[in-house]
């Protein structure tokens, strides 16, 4: 059966000081899986290692993040993580500095068993 998508979450994240397009997206992933408590993985039996995890994250600079650290905050299922451009990058000319904000849409497909007429 061809997987579906059951849940998609987004979530938002941030380093305020240093410019950390990584840290910015795992925080975007972490908010983005505190909003879902997948009490149906238990109450129905399904593998987690199953699920299909795909997470993108939006930033100005793509480039910078480093997917494998995030693809290894997921604690479940096959998980593939893709940065595009997106977010908002604000800079502090006064301190040289930047704040990154990353943004995270993390969606779960599954293939789901048939269910007989009843």
């Amino acid at each position: 059966m061809q997987p579906k998508r059951i849940i998609l979450e987004l979530g938002a994240g941030n380093d305020l000081h240093g410019g950390d397009y990584t840290k910015a997206a795992i925080r975007a992933v972490q908010d983005a899986l505190h909003h879902s408590s997948m009490t149906w993985i238990r109450a129905f039996g399904v593998d987690s290692k199953q699920m299909q995890v795909d997470v993108t994250i939006g930033v100005q600079q793509p480039d910078k993040v480093d997917t494998d650290k995030v693809k290894a905050t997921l604690p479940h299922g096959i998980v593939t993580v893709k940065a595009v451009k997106g977010g908002l990058d604000v800079p502090d000319p006064e301190r040289g500095d930047i704040a990154v904000i990353a943004s995270a849409a993390v969606s779960v497909r599954m293939a789901l068993p048939q269910q007989k007429p009843a």
